[in-house]
């Protein structure tokens, strides 16, 4: 599985705050599964104001970066080149050094639709997204690459999801955009849904998940994926799981997504589902020594 022997190599996350992220957890499992040793994952703050300076100082020592809120979109002027994907969705997770060039690419797109397939998820014919940030462009090419051509998109400022519906026009999946506004109405979409996407913060989608069981007169056919890791289970997930229904985590999603991206900086001539299990074996472990 490991490839052969390298020199030292150096990687890191990049965000602001970043002292909650789990990714050097990952990565450096990830390492480890392939006898990468002498390989090193850490964290930095950075901001956006701070994002091209430090991008500048890369040397040959490094591989590659990850970069979380707010640098997405942040990094893409600084970026040689772009993935279909990024131009896609106008935001970029990950950063990798080849031959001097900075190639940018998201992993978040393939990764939530590995996260959701695992769940059972092979289509996406009727399915939610809830909030509007940068994860819901994610979330919206990641139903694309699960088959979707059209979806709702429930949020709290109908106004504001102009550019979501850009990212939707370029991938092919048409939004309907409806307001967040009653808790009830909101849980009638989710039950009728085949895949929902939770992109909002913790907490945020409590009021629906409080009226979620009334909703749903039978066990959710859907698959919910909701995105936060930490609290977990989120009453949302709890709401479904209690119901029947499948469920997928923000630690899903970080798992798969990283995968590909240790794959990408690494260039080990593996299957990124073969780093699922350490990976995700570490993260757990992570979040269990955090309480």
């Amino acid at each position: 599985m490991a490839p052969p022997p390298e020199a030292a190599r150096r990687a890191a996350v990049l965000g602001s705050p970043i002292a909650h992220s789990l990714s050097p957890v990952l990565h450096r499992a990830a390492y480890a599964a392939l006898g990468l040793d002498a390989w090193s994952y850490d964290a930095y703050d950075v901001d956006e104001a701070a994002l091209p300076g430090f991008v500048e100082r890369l040397d040959g020592s490094w591989a590659g970066l990850s970069l979380t809120m707010p640098l997405k979109r942040a990094v893409l002027p600084l970026l040689d080149e772009a993935s279909p994907t990024v131009t896609a969705t106008g935001a970029a997770n990950t950063l990798v050094l080849r031959e001097g060039r900075r190639v940018g690419d998201n992993t978040d797109v393939p990764g939530l639709a590995a996260a959701l397939r695992e769940r059972g998820a092979a289509r996406a014919e009727a399915p939610v997204v809830l909030g509007g940030g940068a994860t819901a462009a994610s979330a919206v090419a990641s139903l694309a690459v699960l088959g979707a051509r059209e979806a709702r998109l429930v949020v709290r400022r109908p106004e504001a999801a102009g550019p979501l519906r850009e990212v939707g026009d370029r991938v092919g999946v048409r939004l309907a955009v409806q307001p967040w506004d009653d808790p009830g109405r909101v849980a009638r979409e989710l039950a009728g849904a085949d895949v929902v996407v939770a992109t909002t913060p913790a907490g945020a989608a409590d009021g629906v998940a409080a009226v979620l069981a009334a909703v749903l007169a039978t066990v959710p056919q859907g698959v919910l994926l909701d995105v936060v890791y930490a609290p977990w289970p989120t009453a949302l997930a709890l709401a479904w799981e209690r119901a029947g229904g499948p469920v997928a985590g923000g630690l899903d999603l970080l798992v798969h997504q990283a995968t590909l991206q240790a794959v990408a900086m690494t260039g080990a001539a593996v299957e990124a589902a073969q780093l699922v299990a350490p990976m995700r074996a570490a993260g757990l472990a992570a979040l269990a020594a955090r309480g």
